[in-house]
């Protein structure tokens, strides 16, 4: 009788859904044609984003084996394959030259030391050639943040804050502070003792929360305070404090962080939105050095977070107001020109006392040129107000949101963007002065390798970062599809993101960086490279796509450097011997 009864429910309800669907809504012609299996095809459509790495549909890297290392390095797998790669690499490549006699791994030094900003009053000095690219709190959760943080810490590397600013996430293991610089709550017994049962009958974040909640009631800025489980003391900074109540040098139980300044000067500005140098010292004061963000590769306009992203706590680590799309102006304000934008680096380096630099964008010879230009003149007057360094974004780096029409569009790759820097700054003489910081499509040991070998000085990683923070690309990153990040990451919907797993990911992200730097070893071996410096462009080859090898790096690049010129000034391409003359296939 049940089942009869059941089997006329559906029935019916089969039967309305066909009459609504064909006779009732006007908004899929599909569905008045073909109610009811017409919705099979947005069911398909709906699932072709998350599901589409799982088919074979990935085709931004040169093989899946790529992604496949990622996730295995983050999970600490051994990284090998049996019989052959999935997918061979495409030509045409790049080329590691293997050395007649190898090395052992434990005779390639460990020393991935880079020093920034050799002259200024505090130098900065990465304890490895890698980094986590810029990020930005709200546009990745707050306990996304505090993995990568977290996982920065253990590791041992640097973290780039991104436009955002310095948030309260990024002083998760900040636990030896000073009450002077900070804003400390202290919850009772009962509410210790409460907290203590919800972790042991459930589990630590829920605790935390539940803990917060018992103290700051609905204070709608209470995610920006950060839970101390040694202390049981909930804290934040107090930026209303005195500079001088703030640290002179960087805590020591806080990850090596770079504070990106972007044209919103977030983290860095007053109430109506001008720079506050005050404000930037106080940064400082836990930042190892400053990024001015010039350009970005995927994202070439100013920044825009949208409405549901900006909660409390980021307007108020902004200084904006909540629920409101947030844009950032295309141009920096203090960049109308390269003499205004060395002068506002000089005025950074002097508040500061560490290592600035900008971030830019190549397409030509003439985007670095105005820069190699100033930087031999001020180094001529005897002006040390020039960038530290400059990291180079390819522009076939991604973005959580960027403009479809500006991808793959603007920019060149990280690859020759770099070389053609590297090879600018050092006819003008200034190469020896200024560090080459890369990122953009950098995954692997052997990505790293090639993007050093033609000039890089250290690589800021995003998206092997994010992966290895659980990020499965189902390129629901931004929100503005309607969905939000499956695992919690790259969204502010608290329903998802605290079901994050900090403290596994914050491991995840420790191992991905320590097997970079393990496998990069492994290369230098093989290469009979016992120190990274010795990582040149002489030893790399080019192989282009009829199969001919090219020892010579500069002859295959040699284009680069036509790019901008009249078309009909000379046969600029055939130059390069035997290589493909559509220039966009070249490398």
């Amino acid at each position: 009788m049940t089942l009869e009864i059941s089997l006329i429910v559906f029935v019916l309800v089969m039967v309305a859904w066909f009459i609504h669907d064909k006779y009732v809504q006007r908004h899929h012609q599909l569905l008045v044609n073909y109610p009811i299996i017409g919705r099979l095809r947005y069911v398909l459509e709906e699932l072709r984003e998350p599901f589409r790495q799982y088919f074979g549909d990935e085709k931004f890297y040169e093989s899946k084996d790529k992604l496949d290392w990622v996730y295995k390095a983050a999970r600490d797998l051994p990284n090998y394959a049996s019989f052959s790669p999935t997918q061979p690499l495409p030509k045409p490549k790049f080329m590691l030259r293997h050395a007649t006699i190898v090395l052992n791994d434990d005779e390639v030094l460990n020393d991935f030391n880079v020093t920034f900003g050799e002259n200024r009053e505090m130098p900065y000095v990465s304890k490895s050639i890698i980094g986590r690219s810029a990020m930005s709190d709200g546009s990745i959760s707050p306990e996304g943040t505090r993995a990568f943080v977290r996982g920065a810490f253990m590791g041992n590397f640097n973290i780039n804050t991104g436009e955002g600013g310095l948030t309260s996430n990024f002083f998760t293991t900040h636990v030896n502070y000073d009450e002077s610089y900070m804003t400390i709550y202290e919850g009772s017994d009962k509410q210790k003792l409460i907290k203590k049962f919800i972790r042991k009958m459930f589990n630590g974040s829920m605790a935390a929360n539940a803990y917060l909640k018992m103290i700051l009631g609905n204070d709608p800025e209470i995610e920006t305070y950060t839970f101390d489980e040694k202390t049981k003391r909930i804290h934040r900074v107090n930026w209303n404090a005195p500079l001088e109540a703030f640290p002179k040098e960087v805590p020591t139980d806080m990850p090596d962080i770079t504070f990106q300044m972007s044209s919103g000067l977030y983290g860095a500005r007053d109430i109506d939105g001008n720079f506050d140098p005050v404000r930037y010292q106080k940064v400082m004061s836990f930042c190892k050095m400053t990024e001015i963000k010039i350009a970005q590769g995927a994202k070439q306009t100013g920044g825009k977070l949208i409405a549901e992203k900006v909660t409390e706590a980021i307007a108020y680590y902004r200084g904006v107001k909540p629920y409101h799309n947030l844009f950032s102006p295309n141009r920096f304000p203090y960049a109308s020109s390269v003499q205004e934008l060395f002068d506002f680096v000089g005025q950074l380096q002097k508040l500061s006392k560490k290592p600035v630099g900008i971030k830019i964008v190549i397409s030509d010879y003439d985007n670095i040129l105005p820069y190699a230009k100033e930087f031999q003149k001020r180094i001529e007057e005897g002006n040390d107000a020039y960038p530290d360094f400059i990291s180079i974004d390819g522009g076939s780096g991604g973005s959580a949101t960027a403009p479809i029409e500006m991808m793959e569009r603007i920019g060149l790759n990280a690859r020759d963007s770099i070389y053609l820097v590297d090879k600018v700054l050092n006819e003008y003489n200034v190469r020896h002065k200024v560090k080459l910081v890369a990122s953009g499509k950098i995954l692997t040991p052997d990505d790293i390798a090639i993007i050093m070998a033609l000039g890089a000085d250290f690589v800021q990683i995003a998206r092997g970062f994010m992966m290895s923070a659980g990020c499965i690309r189902a390129r629901y990153c931004s929100g503005t599809t309607g969905h939000q990040c499956p695992v919690g990451l790259a969204t502010q919907d608290k329903s998802k993101r605290r079901k994050y797993f900090v403290y596994k990911h914050a491991n995840y992200v420790r191992d991905y960086h320590k097997n970079l730097l393990k496998s990069i070893k492994g290369l230098m071996a093989v290469m009979g490279l016992k120190h990274i410096s010795e990582l040149t462009k002489h030893k790399i080859m080019f192989l282009d796509r009829n199969s001919k090898v090219h020892d010579n790096i500069d002859d295959v690049f040699g284009r680069i450097l036509d790019i901008g010129k009249d078309p009909e000034d000379n046969d600029a391409f055939d130059r390069i011997p035997d290589c493909d003359k559509n220039p966009s296939n070249v490398i």
